[in-house]
């Protein structure tokens, strides 16, 4: 088994009654532990403490997922102990038998696909299609770096001896441990990706997951441990991010952090990784993915039906809340306008509603913070363009926001410039294909982008000069798949570790070298 046998996981047609029925039987199976309460799991034992956060359903306040227990720094220390002892044995374990963990979990991953997936129904607020996506996605890391382990393996062949006088060996050995640091957007994929990755090469790691979305991560290290992981490897910490993510990541005993989030929380990592604390004796490595401000370019004569739709699709995917969602649409003047009402028509077409029906394209944001931050976004956006659609919202019953397209908008202007992350789309005019690339570089992000031209001279200059980690030409710029899109970005978007590709897990490891003179 190897890198070359990898094949990325199906998603699931919701066209098809069968797998809408099997979509609701896994929605009837997360009824069942609505409510459970979730202890803190260090070096194999579930703990619980005096602190607990209530899990609730975004899409219905009234609606339990879970309460879980929160670490404070004792058991943040307990974890450390329980993580350094793991690793001295995890380490000499060899990379075959860990690789088999991984592929154990994404089998166990595949019997209980809809069961995931609804459970990001109903703690993340995903729709069924996006939500099967999140859960292949989090398959296809473990298969992707359980092979990419297998290979690595291998890397002591491409290493030049010299005959008679001596044999050199070069191979990787794991850093030690690491804090992971989760976002709550992919709950369950990033998740998966992150974790895996680092356990695969050898390391263990305190795992602190976002705080909406604690019962789906609970529920990972479950299948890890179902799937053989020894217990320590991972170590279940959930707990505020200014208290126990701060610890962890000063920590003179962590030797890497692994961070997906917003800018200002990863320059906050940064920094603080940065400094030698007492007692350390190397310095941290940094892995940050920290969003962006992605930009669809429109060439003029593009086909204006196909623009409308893969910008509409970028834009509102789980309801903007994607690193890598359309935020900003740049548009050829000659196509300006016939593109405006189609994206007008599709975004008022889109069903908004709770995520567990069938029907739904768009459920509700994160939570309470994140719908009035976009709220404010909104306001502003109105008095710096012309208010397309959209721009209402209903917390009633769930944090409801109608998909927003602002048009006419300066390129320098806040909602341009500054990540929103929610179903809010800023849309500007450009005369020719040079201002539309000056237009889409002008931001401190470099994540995703896209442009849809038919002029093969255009599309090449992009190739060339559109500054981001993840091009894509004639296409939508959010779906990365593992393994054939590796993914991460320049700039402010972070350390550009590009996850799902050839050289994610070295990150996670470090190079020896051996010289025997003969």
């Amino acid at each position: 088994m190897g890198i070359y046998d990898y094949s990325c996981q199906p998603y699931n047609d919701y066209t098809q009654p069968e797998n809408v029925k099997k979509y609701k039987e896994g929605l009837n199976v997360v009824e069942q532990y609505l409510g459970r309460k979730y202890p803190l799991i260090i070096n194999g034992e579930r703990i619980k403490t005096k602190n607990t956060y209530v899990s609730k359903n975004p899409a219905d306040h009234n609606e339990v997922i879970g309460e879980i227990y929160q670490a404070g720094i004792d058991e943040a220390d307990l974890a450390m102990k329980s993580a350094l002892g793991a690793f001295e044995k995890w380490k000499k374990v060899p990379a075959k038998v860990r690789a088999d963990v991984l592929f154990k979990a994404a089998n166990i991953l595949r019997r209980r696909h809809f069961e995931f997936s609804a459970l990001m129904t109903r703690e993340a607020g995903k729709p069924y299609a996006e939500a099967d996506a999140d859960t292949a996605e989090a398959i296809d890391f473990l298969e992707y770096y359980g092979r990419q382990m297998l290979d690595m393996t291998e890397v002591d062949k491409k290493i030049l001896s010299r005959k008679n006088i001596e044999r050199n060996e070069y191979f990787y050995i794991p850093l030690g441990v690491g804090a992971i640091i989760t976002p709550w957007n992919f709950p369950l994929a990033i998740l998966t990706g992150m974790t895996s990755a680092a356990v695969v090469a050898g390391n263990a790691v305190l795992l602190k997951p976002a705080a909406t979305t604690q019962v789906i991560a609970y529920k990972l290290v479950e299948v890890l441990e179902e799937a053989g992981l020894p217990k320590g490897v991972v170590n279940f910490l959930p707990g505020k991010g200014r208290e126990i993510g701060d610890y962890i990541v000063k920590h003179p005993k962590t030797r890497f952090v692994s961070f997906t989030g917003s800018r200002e929380v990863g320059c906050n990592i940064y920094e603080n990784a940065a400094k030698v604390q007492k007692g350390q004796i190397w310095l941290k490595r940094v892995i940050a993915e920290m969003g962006g401000k992605d930009a669809i370019v429109v060439d003029e004569n593009y086909d204006t039906e196909k623009a409308a739709t893969d910008i509409i699709a970028s834009a509102f995917g789980f309801s903007g809340q994607k690193c890598s969602a359309c935020s900003r649409a740049i548009i050829h003047e000659s196509v300006y306008d016939e593109i405006l009402e189609k994206l007008k028509e599709k975004a008022e077409a889109l069903t908004i509603g709770n995520p567990t029906e069938d029907n739904t394209d768009m459920g509700p944001v994160n939570d309470e913070n994140a719908f009035n931050n976009i709220n404010e976004y909104i306001e502003i956006g109105k008095k710096e363009g012309r208010l397309l659609t959209g721009g209402t919202s209903d917390s009633s019953k769930g944090w409801f926001i109608d998909p927003t397209i602002i048009v006419d908008v300066d390129p320098l202007a806040r909602i341009m410039q500054e990540e929103i992350f929610g179903p809010v789309l800023a849309v500007t005019k450009v005369k020719d294909f040079d201002e539309a690339l000056k237009v889409a570089n002008n931001t401190d992000f470099g994540l995703t982008g896209a442009v849809l031209s038919n002029d093969r001279m255009h599309l090449e200059r992009a190739r060339e000069e559109f500054h981001v980690g993840n091009l894509y030409l004639n296409r939508k710029c959010t779906g990365a798949i593992v393994g054939y899109q590796p993914f991460g970005g320049f700039n402010m978007s972070g350390t550009d570790s590009k996850a799902g590709g050839p050289e994610y897990l070295i990150l996670h490891m470090q190079g020896k070298t051996v010289t025997e003179q003969l």
